[in-house]
């Protein structure tokens, strides 16, 4: 327990004093947001305001999450590899955003690349992930699992890594939306891994590794709290593709880890919101040439219609509570179910 706060303060403070100097960076070096021409009028004033925000939030972890374990609390071969997804996906978005920022444009890299890049990290995290102690199958919460051999499980990972990576890029949309929805739900794997270290004997995760999946959770939620006290309306900085693909893939990550990967659909539904309304926004625009929303993904569709900026941020952060709120119902729900209070 004591890891994980010291990881939480850690990452706190190196966001919060870290960002600005991020910021201050990235401003001498004209490091600023290119603003898509198809997206609302309203953010045209954003333009320029510096981007790659997630190096701060990554590098808040990564600093917290070797600070934590300078006391009893040891390195396990899955942290390791949580903590190598995260900074690989990273890395795959500073790419974007660097060659967004070299080209003057909203267009980074192609989508053959990106999906390489994430398909090495898949594979990474999946043929060496169960030799660290991961398990290896497709998990709805505790016990309720499918097994499955590498080949499947590979490309079962890339589909979650791909999938959150890019929900998380398409909710990172407005000021402070995608950060502080990151914080709820990394909040809530904190507590997700916290229980499985306390109860190791009801999940396939060690005890080891479910305490430092906690401490990689707790270090993210407070780094993207820190970076959101200066990603809050007004942004001084966005995190962009380096900090939402990283977020996404991080949040995969510790789903398979903690073996609530179908349960990710509750614990960050906000995203998936986000992703289904922009899926059916295609869908439809392409059968029939109407748009179900005015634009998508869903926040853009509130700003057309006339809604404030931190009302939508503030009334999306609500529903993120409340997905994760009924995937931490449903979590207990099941150990309950298999264990009885006195488990």
């Amino acid at each position: 327990m004591i890891a994980i706060l010291i990881g939480g303060m850690i990452a706190l403070l190196v966001a919060l004093v870290g960002t600005p100097l991020v910021i201050a960076y990235f401003r001498q070096h004209g490091f600023g947001q290119p603003i898509r021409e198809e997206g609302p009028e309203s953010h045209r004033s954003k333009a320029g305001t510096p981007t790659m925000g997630g190096t701060a939030i990554v590098l808040a972890t990564v600093i917290a999450y070797l600070g934590a374990h300078l006391g009893p609390a040891e390195v396990t071969p899955a942290g390791l590899i949580v903590m190598g997804t995260f900074v690989g996906m990273a890395l795959v978005g500073f790419a974007d955003d660097f060659i967004k920022l070299r080209m003057g444009r909203n267009l980074g890299l192609n989508k053959t690349t990106k999906f390489l890049g994430q398909a090495l990290i898949a594979a990474m995290f999946a043929f060496v992930g169960p030799a660290a102690g991961l398990p290896q199958n497709i998990s709805v919460v505790g016990g309720i699992e499918l097994e499955l051999p590498a080949w499947a499980f590979f490309l079962w990972v890339f589909l979650l890594l791909t999938g959150a990576s890019n929900a998380v890029n398409l909710t990172d949309g407005l000021d402070g939306l995608a950060a502080g929805s990151a914080a709820l739900v990394f909040g809530a794997y904190t507590l997700i891994a916290f229980w499985q270290f306390r109860n190791p004997f009801a999940y396939p995760l060690a005890a080891g590794e479910a305490l430092d999946v906690a401490i990689i959770s707790a270090s993210v939620l407070a780094a993207c709290a820190g970076f959101l006290w200066h990603n809050a309306p007004p942004a001084r900085i966005f995190m962009g593709d380096t900090g939402s693909l990283a977020l996404g893939g991080l949040l995969a990550a510790v789903a398979v880890a903690t073996n609530t990967q179908v349960l990710l659909v509750l614990i960050g539904g906000l995203f998936v919101i986000e992703t289904v309304s922009v899926i059916v926004q295609v869908a439809v625009f392409r059968t029939t040439g109407k748009r179900v929303f005015r634009m998508a993904p869903l926040h853009h569709h509130f700003e057309l219609l006339g809604w404030q900026e931190t009302t939508i941020i503030v009334r999306f952060w609500i529903i993120a509570g409340m997905g994760l709120a009924l995937g931490l119902g449903v979590f207990y729900a099941e150990y309950l179910q298999r264990f009885g209070l006195l488990g």
